[in-house]
C-alpha cells in the first residue's frame, strides 16, 4: 500500500456492478498529478495513479496519457507479465488490464459495494496473478483476469481470531459472514522473491508463500505497527513502512535486525540499485541501505514518493506531485 493515499461480503469478481465506472479524466499534464506507481517493461514506463490516470514515455521524459482507460479510481499499482500485458489496480477493488503494453485498458473488475481499495497486484505468469487489499482482501486469477476469485486467508488469523471465527461459522452464519470481511489486517504489498511469494501489511503481519500462493504462513511478528514495503534478493530480505521502521534479515533466514534511523518518514517502497538498497519515503525523502548502514537524502519539494523504478543511473519517481527524475551516483 502506499501509505500517503491509503492512510487509513465478499462477492464474486466475476461480474461487474450494475453501474459502469466513469471514463478516467483526461488532463494536459497529466505527469503532474498524484501518481502511485510505475514499472518499466522492455518497450516503456508505465505510471498509473489519480482519477484513472495511466501514462506511458518511452524515455521518462515525455510523457502521455492512455485515452482507454475504463475508471476514475484512484490507481494504486501496476504490474506487467510481459511487455504487452499489464494490470492495474485501485479503490472499488478496479482492476484494469492492457494487451497492447499501456495504451488501452478494459475493465476486469470494479465493486463499489465492497467499498474496500485494492492496494497491490502481481502477476506471476500471463494467467495467474494476484491482487490484495484492506481488510484482508485477497483476489487469485488463473486465467489473466478474466474471472477474479476471492481467498479468505485463514492461516493469517491469530490462534483466537480463528477459535471465534469456528464458533460464529456454527453458530451464527451472518456474523461469521460479517467478520470474515473485516477480521483481518490490510494487506499492502505482495511481491514475488526469491524464496516465494510474500506480503506485508498492517499490524505487523509478513507472510511467506512457497508455493506459488496456494497456501500461505504467517511469519513471526517482529514490530506491530505497519508495512508497506519490502523486497529481497539472494543475500538479504529487507521490510519497512511505518515512522522509518526497517528491518532486515538473511535471505537464509535467521534473526532480524532494526536499523537505526532517526528520520521519522514513512517508507512506501523499496528498490535494489548499485548493490544498495533505496528505500523511498514520505516528505521527499530517499533511504539509502547498503550493509545495513542508512543514509538519506531529500527532494527539495519535500513531496511524498510513492514508487520509482531505476533506469541508467537515473531514478524516475512517481510522487504526490507528478514525475520527478533524479541522477544517481553510479
Amino acid at each position: 500500500m502506499k501509505f500517503f493515499v491509503c492512510a487509513t461480503l465478499l462477492i464474486s469478481s466475476v461480474s461487474l456492478a450494475n453501474e459502469l465506472p466513469l471514463p478516467a479524466i483526461s488532463a494536459s499534464q497529466a505527469q503532474n498529478t498524484l501518481l502511485t506507481d510505475i514499472t518499466k517493461t522492455t518497450n516503456q514506463f508505465v505510471a498509473v495513479g489519480k482519477h484513472g490516470t495511466v501514462i506511458t514515455s518511452s524515455n521518462a521524459l515525455d510523457w502521455k496519457q492512455a485515452e482507454h482507460v475504463p475508471t476514475q479510481a484512484l490507481l494504486t499499482a501496476v504490474d506487467f507479465s510481459d511487455a504487452d500485458n499489464g494490470w492495474a489496480c485501485g479503490h472499488d477493488a478496479t482492476i484494469i488490464h492492457t494487451g497492447d503494453g499501456g495504451d488501452s485498458w478494459e475493465l476486469q473488475q470494479f465493486l463499489p459495494a465492497l467499498d474496500k481499495p485494492c492496494l497491490d497486484i502481481l502477476f506471476t505468469t500471463n494467467s495467474m496473478g494476484f491482487a490484495v487489499g484492506a481488510y484482508g482482501m485477497f483476489y487469485q486469477t488463473l486465467d489473466g483476469g478474466k474471472q477474479w476469485q476471492p481467498r479468505f486467508l485463514s492461516s493469517l488469523l491469530y490462534p483466537e481470531d480463528q477459535a471465534y471465527l469456528d464458533d460464529l461459522k456454527i453458530n451464527d452464519p451472518e456474523g461469521y459472514a460479517i467478520e470474515t470481511a473485516s477480521i483481518l489486517p490490510h494487506f499492502n504489498r505482495i511481491e514475488k522473491t526469491p524464496t516465494g511469494l510474500m506480503i506485508v501489511g498492517e499490524m505487523g503481519v509478513m507472510a511467506h508463500s512457497n508455493d506459488n500462493g496456494q497456501s500461505w504462513q504467517r511469519l513471526d511478528e517482529i514490530y506491530p505497527g505497519s508495512f508497506f514495503a519490502l523486497n529481497e534478493n539472494n543475500t538479504q530480505r529487507v521490510v519497512a513502512g511505518l515512522r522509518g521502521n526497517i528491518f532486515t534479515q538473511s535471505s537464509a533466514g535467521g534473526q532480524w535486525e532494526h536499523i537505526k534511523n532517526t528520520k521519522t518518514a514513512t517508507i512506501n517502497s523499496i528498490i535494489s540499485y548499485n548493490n544498495s538498497w533505496l528505500l523511498l519515503a514520505n516528505s521527499g525523502v530517499i533511504y539509502t541501505l547498503s550493509e545495513n548502514q542508512l543514509t538519506y537524502q531529500q527532494n527539495a519539494d519535500a513531496k511524498s514518493i510513492l514508487s520509482a523504478v531505476v533506469d541508467k543511473n537515473k531514478l524516475i519517481m512517481t510522487t504526490e506531485n507528478g514525475i520527478k527524475v533524479k541522477e544517481l551516483t553510479p
